[in-house]
């Protein structure tokens, strides 16, 4: 975890897995690098809302692989979820309701977050049965919000269509996707 300056109840705190993706970033914007995942995003985003104070937005910026093919560019998230716990399965043995769908936006893409790197045709196509993109720390980043009472967004630039050669594509495109990245952060949040 790295927290670049200092987090301020007036301002946003723009959050990003790595370095790469926050690349090009303004200066003035307090950046919190989680690490790849969702636990490291969890508990970077858990201990800084802890320390206080808590920032007046949490923007979740970064790459998500594109379960459809076509689909480009940069897209706010409307709803999110994890794909990578059954959360039927939970509710059947215990009664109680663990990871459900989180609601972020009126409007937007669905993304599925996982602790594994999308990176073959199969799974990709499974979870485009349910989702639109993937990550691997929305959905951790978007529950810490909503326990600590941060309002959130997610917007994420896509950098691959999470199929066969997508670990390849995201290391070719993720300078060009944090510099899109950046744009998008300097037309809203200025």
């Amino acid at each position: 975890m790295i927290l670049r300056g200092t987090v301020r109840a007036d301002r946003p705190l723009v959050v990003l897995a790595v370095g790469e993706e926050a690349r090009y970033l303004p200066s003035d914007l307090p950046v919190l690098l989680t690490g790849m995942g969702k636990v490291n995003a969890a508990s970077a985003v858990a201990a800084v809302l802890a320390a206080g104070p808590h920032p007046s937005l949490l923007l979740n910026l970064g790459t998500a692989g594109a379960l459809r093919s076509g689909m480009t560019g940069i897209h706010e998230v409307a709803t999110v979820l994890q794909h990578d716990l059954d959360t039927a399965l939970l509710r059947s043995l215990t009664g109680q309701t663990y990871g459900a769908p989180l609601s972020l936006a009126a409007e937007g893409a669905v993304l599925a977050t996982g602790d594994t790197f999308v990176a073959d045709d199969a799974a990709r196509d499974r979870l485009a049965q349910r989702a639109d993109l993937v990550d691997m720390e929305g959905y951790a980043v978007a529950w810490a919000a909503n326990q600590a009472g941060v309002p959130c967004r997610l917007v994420k630039q896509v950098s691959d269509e999470a199929g066969e050669g997508a670990a390849r594509t995201w290391r070719d495109s993720v300078d060009v996707c944090a510099r899109d990245l950046a744009e998008w952060a300097g037309r809203h949040l200025t």
